[in-house]
């Protein structure tokens, strides 16, 4: 498919500003999603919404293959209204706050994808999925039922590094809720009948395997909070909520093994009863080479003068849920920089690149 023209990239930095000032965080996704709806629906595709907020469009391709291509419509809460402005060549907020790059930046890449396609047509068939909730646990990706996705492979676009590294490899990641109870007590007339909950979880906090395990693992405790407010009692109660992810799932499960021991010992140790409840949140994945979501990643990303680099995260993405669903999915960067941080960008050379290398992975989604 043909280059993007200078209009077609001026809407695009168009449409990236206009989604960038609906604030959309997770939860109130509602006015952004009506603005991407309104959009592919002027183009004159037929858009579904489900019960959770997520939009599904579809493109009909040349050829009997069919690619999923996914962004999240929300974004961290913002701080400060949203207002773009370029500074040396790059879109930034003037305000104190999130520019919301991550992930609208892929959003209003998709969109103009559509308006491509839905005019001169596609080499393949493209499902394009807009999700909510995806900053807070991968909500919307969960809820949507993929049942109704023929797609052989996909993509999702929201790794805020260079353009060029694919995300081959994502963790397992597990969070454990820990709830301790004790026995409360006078802490000045009779401490001795007591047994304190923060003691015992402390105790167990200190014994957790914490931060970074390996070059693959990583084990969190984000939590912590216990007691009453007053110093003159014993306190019973205290909760903790941690993490474990690893690219390797039997390390997350040994890691995890190691958090559970530690919650135990510290509940023995301070004489308290603790329950402990652990949850799979993600399941991780890891691509081959081989794979034709990689091959045509790839074979996009050199048409366009990028070496591509596979890369292992820590962190976990929608691709996570596909995959998890049987239909394997590959993270691939959008060249945003900072995201959840005041200091968001993302050059208007990035962002109109990542189009052009969109349009790309088609052409080549169709033969790899």
């Amino acid at each position: 498919m043909r280059p993007a023209s200078e209009a077609e990239k001026a809407r695009l930095n168009e449409t990236f500003v206009d989604l960038c000032r609906i604030l959309s965080p997770s939860g109130e996704e509602a006015a952004c999603a009506e603005h991407v709806e309104r959009a592919l629906r002027g183009m004159g595709l037929q858009v579904e919404r489900d019960a959770a907020g997520n939009l599904l469009a579809r493109l009909r391709g040349r050829g009997e293959r069919t690619v999923l291509l996914c962004a999240h419509l929300d974004t961290v809460p913002a701080r400060a209204p949203v207002e773009p402005v370029l500074e040396d060549g790059a879109w930034e907020n003037a305000n104190d706050g999130i520019l919301g790059a991550d992930n609208k930046a892929a959003v209003a890449m998709l969109v103009e994808l559509a308006r491509r396609c839905s005019v001169e047509g596609s080499p393949v068939g493209v499902e394009l999925l807009f999700t909510v909730q995806e900053e807070i646990g991968l909500l919307g990706a969960q809820a949507f039922d993929k049942t109704q996705l023929e797609a052989d492979f996909g993509y999702v676009f929201d790794h805020a590094t260079a353009i060029g590294e694919i995300v081959t490899a994502s963790p397992t990641l597990y969070r454990i809720e820990a709830e301790f109870l004790g026995k409360s007590a006078h802490a000045g007339i009779r401490p001795e009948s007591g047994h304190s909950a923060i003691l015992a979880a402390a105790h167990a906090a200190a014994r957790m395997p914490h931060g970074r395990i390996d070059a693959e693992t990583t084990a969190n405790l984000g939590y912590f909070h216990g007691g009453v407010e007053s110093t003159n009692v014993v306190p019973e109660r205290a909760r903790l909520l941690a993490e474990v992810r690893s690219v390797d799932p039997d390390k997350a499960e040994e890691v995890l093994a190691g958090i559970i021991d530690a919650l135990h010992d510290g509940a023995s140790h301070g004489d308290c009863d603790v329950d402990v409840i652990t949850s799979k949140q993600v399941i991780g994945y890891r691509q081959k080479p081989s794979a034709p979501a990689v091959v045509a990643a790839e074979a996009a990303l050199r048409a366009h003068g990028y070496e591509p680099k596979r890369i292992a995260t820590g962190g976990a993405s929608d691709a996570n849920v596909f995959e998890a669903a049987g239909i394997p999915c590959v993270n691939v960067a959008n060249g945003t920089e900072h995201n959840h941080e005041p200091t968001e960008r993302v050059t208007q050379y990035a962002l109109e690149a990542m189009l052009d290398i969109g349009l790309t992975l088609l052409e080549e989604a169709a033969t790899a």
